[in-house]
C-alpha cells in the first residue's frame, strides 16, 4: 500500500478573506518568552485585568449549587431583559421596552445576529478603517462585504455622516459604527451620531452601533444611540465595563419588528445564551456592583492619564486623546515603517507586548500600534521604562 500525499482541505471561499489575529502571534511569542523565564508586560490584550465582581460570582455559585442549569428562552431570561431595560432608564434616562432586548452570547453573538437579519449576500456594510477586526468577519460569514472607509485623527478616527453619505451605494445595506471604538478609544460626538442615524435612515439602510465600551469613558458619560432613534440596532456587552469577558454574555437592542427574526436565528445558531452567565449577570446591576465598577473606571482613567503623556514624551504620535475604552492607538512611524516587525522587536528586546496595526485594517497599519492599559500602574511604569531604554539603544 503506497502512501498518498494528503489532499488539500476543502474550504469555503469566504475563508480566503478571513485573517487570523496577528496579535495572537505576538501573544504566542510572549508566552514562549515567559516560559523561558523572561518577564513580559502584557499590553496587547483587550481584556480588563480586574476580577469578575464578587456579587456576580456569588450569584453564579448559588445557581450552580442547585444542580439544574436548563436552557432559557432564546431571547434570554425575562428578568435579565427587564434588568437591562432598567439600566437604560437609570443610566441613560431612555425608555427601552424589555421586549426589544435580545440577550446574546457576547457582543460577538449580537453582531452576528444583527448581520444575519440585515445583510444579503453581496450587500455592503460601511465601517471605519481602523476598526475591530472581527466586525469585518461577521459580515463576511453572512455573505456580505465590509466596505472599510479610511479615517484618521482629523475626525478622531471616526466616520462622519458626510463620509458615509459619500460612499453609500446601491449595494449598501447598513453602517456599523463603534463609540468608543477599538483600537482608538475615541467616541462619535452625539450630534454627529444623530446626523449619521438620519443619513442611514434616509438612504433606506440600518445603523448598527457598537456600544460595548460604554461605562468606560473618562470625563464624560456616554450617551446611547437609543436616545436618538428607535430604528437603530445597539450592541452592548457584559465583558468590558462589567468585567465578565469569559462569561460570553452581551445584548442587542433592536427595532420591534426585527425581534422575532432575531429570535429565530438565535434558536438555530445558539439555542440560548449561557444560563449560568445570565443568572449571574443579574447581580451586575446591583448598587454595590456598580460602585465597584465605577471605582475601576476611575482607575482606568488614571492609567490613561499616566500612559498617554509618557508615550508622547518617548516620541510616539498620539494627536487625539481617547475618551473611552482602554487603548491608545500610537503612531510609531518615527521609529519604524513596519509596526508588526517593530512590535516583535519591542517584545524580544524590551519585554513589552503590543499589538501591531495590521489587525485593524488597511489604513496605515504599518505605522500604528495599539497599546492597551489593561494592566496595573506599576506594570505601566515598568513598560515605559523598558521602552525608554529600548528606544535609547536603537
Amino acid at each position: 500500500m503506497t502512501d498518498r500525499p494528503a489532499s488539500p482541505a476543502r474550504l469555503a471561499a469566504r475563508m480566503r478573506a478571513i485573517e487570523p489575529f496577528h496579535a495572537m502571534d505576538v501573544l504566542a511569542r510572549a508566552h514562549a518568552l515567559e516560559a523561558a523565564g523572561r518577564s513580559i508586560v502584557h499590553m496587547e490584550v483587550g481584556e480588563p485585568d480586574f476580577e469578575t465582581p464578587r456579587p456576580v460570582l456569588e450569584r453564579a455559585a448559588r445557581v450552580t449549587a442547585k444542580g439544574s442549569v436548563p436552557y432559557t428562552q432564546a431571547l434570554g431570561l425575562p428578568a435579565l431583559r427587564e434588568a437591562i431595560a432598567r439600566f437604560y432608564a437609570e443610566r441613560y434616562h431612555v425608555e427601552v421596552a424589555p421586549e426589544r432586548i435580545v440577550v446574546t452570547a457576547g457582543a460577538s453573538g449580537a453582531l452576528l445576529l444583527a448581520m444575519g437579519v440585515l445583510v444579503n449576500p453581496g450587500e455592503e456594510v460601511l465601517m471605519a478603517d481602523p476598526c475591530y477586526p472581527c466586525n469585518r468577519q461577521f459580515i463576511r460569514v453572512m455573505g456580505g462585504e465590509p466596505r472599510c472607509l479610511p479615517v484618521g485623527p482629523e475626525t478622531r478616527w471616526q466616520p462622519t455622516a458626510e463620509l458615509l453619505g459619500r460612499h453609500w451605494g446601491e449595494r449598501t445595506a447598513a453602517a456599523l459604527v463603534a463609540s468608543p471604538a477599538n483600537p482608538t478609544g475615541t467616541m462619535i460626538d452625539h450630534a454627529e451620531l444623530g446626523r449619521i442615524a438620519a443619513l442611514v435612515e434616509a438612504r433606506g439602510g440600518v445603523l448598527v452601533v457598537d456600544e460595548i465600551y460604554h461605562g468606560l469613558t473618562y470625563g464624560l458619560d456616554a450617551r446611547t444611540a437609543l436616545a436618538l432613534s428607535d430604528r437603530v440596532f445597539v450592541v452592548n456587552s457584559f465583558s468590558k465595563y462589567f468585567d465578565m469577558t469569559g462569561w460570553r454574555l452581551g445584548w442587542l437592542v433592536a427595532p420591534p419588528e426585527y425581534v422575532r427574526e432575531l429570535e429565530k436565528l438565535q434558536q438555530n445558531l445558539f439555542i440560548c445564551p449561557s444560563t449560568v452567565a445570565q443568572q449571574a449577570a443579574l447581580a451586575a446591576f446591583e448598587p454595590a456592583t456598580i460602585d465597584l465598577l465605577e471605582g475601576r473606571r476611575r482607575e482606568f482613567q488614571a492609567r490613561r492619564d499616566f500612559l498617554l503623556p509618557a508615550l508622547r514624551e518617548l516620541g510616539f504620535g498620539l494627536p487625539v486623546v481617547p475618551e473611552g475604552a482602554f487603548y491608545l492607538y500610537a503612531d510609531c512611524a518615527r521609529f519604524s515603517s513596519d509596526s508588526f516587525a517593530f512590535a516583535l522587536e519591542i517584545l524580544e528586546r524590551a519585554g513589552v507586548a503590543l499589538t501591531p496595526g495590521r489587525d485593524f485594517g488597511q489604513h496605515l497599519p504599518e505605522r500604528h500600534l495599539r497599546i492597551a492599559y489593561t494592566t496595573s500602574r506599576p506594570n505601566l511604569e515598568l513598560a515605559v521604562e523598558r521602552l525608554r531604554s529600548f528606544l535609547a539603544s536603537r
